[in-house]
């Protein structure tokens, strides 16, 4: 790193390393990047979620939808699974049930890519933390 002459150079850096360090930490928030979180509990894997979980991670990527898809536990969904929910920022989290890879591929193209309504969804009577 370069010597630093004047006050004003550190104050110049100082300003550069605080405005990486916000868009670090804001790409970096979940509030910032859609949600897909897979049911993998044991109700989740045994109706077929895994398949659902690796079909949402490669395809997402492979569309250059930036995305987190995390596995999760039981939702209490389990007359529905696999079961997905999906948070896109700025928007109330949707749970869709009864996903298999043609419903996943529909989710991906409807109501990710182009925010549209799709059936599928399970009423939420709760909240995320």
């Amino acid at each position: 790193m370069a010597k630093l002459e004047t006050a004003n150079a550190l104050m110049e850096l100082r300003e550069a390393l605080k405005e990486k360090g916000a868009a670090l930490s804001q790409a970096n928030s979940p509030l910032s990047t859609i949600q897909v979180k897979v049911t993998m509990a044991t109700c989740g894997i045994a109706s077929g979620s895994k398949p659902v979980f690796e079909f949402m991670k490669d395809e997402l990527s492979k569309r250059n939808i930036p995305a987190k898809v995390t596995q999760v536990g039981c939702m209490g969904f389990c007359y529905a699974e696999p079961t997905i929910e999906i948070t896109i920022p700025g928007k109330s989290p949707v749970i869709f049930g009864y996903v298999n890879l043609k419903k996943a591929d529909e989710i991906i193209e409807h109501f990710i890519r182009k925010g549209e309504e799709i059936e599928g969804s399970i009423q939420i009577n709760y909240e995320t933390a």
